[in-house]
């Protein structure tokens, strides 16, 4: 899942119109973005199994700390206590945690039977749609639309950074995810936890467009 993510993201500005998308951005990302240093720590571990799915090589062996519904709870909690020590802004913060949460639900639906309800000997839970690839471009793109839409209908650009820009990163997320599902397989797991870092760009990204856009 990665579309659908940036879908939530964009759709929570409806109803938490004061938190930046860059903010939002790395609140639905989060445990995606602890997971390649936990990766390269050696902590989680990840295998390429080609045809292991139709829409991923990526078996996720191990990633209790950052993927499992206690620590992903644990990490919504930290997340949007730490927005409110900064901007006292309960409602934003309880959103901002409810965006890292919504990680875990949204990964539920495409992954295999692979992700941990607790660290340890837990059962692991996953409705594996990644078999099915038409499927998974459909979730993918009606989170990524809808949230798209609730954006759009919230914000409206300042000037033409402000258009381009959040263009720009919907387009260029769209390539990016076309590349992962029909590109080669990863040639091995280290590459894949330092590409993994370069979605703070996105973070960054999303604070420019903020920048540049206001509410309607």
């Amino acid at each position: 899942m990665l579309l659908g993510h940036f879908g939530v993201g964009f759709g929570a500005k409806s109803v938490a119109p004061k938190v930046s998308i860059g903010t939002l951005i790395l609140a639905v990302l989060f445990v995606d973005l602890l997971w390649p240093t936990l990766l390269i720590l050696g902590i989680e571990h990840v295998k390429i199994a080609p045809g292991i799915t139709t829409v991923t090589p990526l078996d996720f062996v191990s990633y209790p700390f950052s993927h499992s519904l206690l620590m992903v709870c644990i990490w919504g909690i930290l997340f949007g206590v730490g927005y409110w020590l900064f901007r006292k802004n309960t409602k934003a913060a309880i959103i901002l945690g409810l965006c890292v949460v919504s990680h875990w639900v949204l990964d539920l639906i495409v992954h295999r039977p692979d992700l941990p309800l607790f660290p340890g000997a837990s059962p692991e839970l996953g409705f594996g749609l990644w078999n099915s690839l038409i499927g998974t471009l459909f979730v993918e793109f009606l989170f990524f639309g809808i949230g798209i839409a609730l954006y759009l209908n919230t914000t409206k650009a300042k000037n033409r950074v402000g258009k381009y820009t959040f263009w720009g990163l919907a387009t260029f997320l769209t390539i990016i995810y076309f590349g992962n599902v029909f590109g080669p397989t990863p040639s091995d797991t280290e590459s894949i936890a330092w590409v993994g870092h370069l979605q703070w760009l996105f973070v960054g990204w999303g604070y420019w467009i903020d920048r540049n856009r206001t509410m309607k």
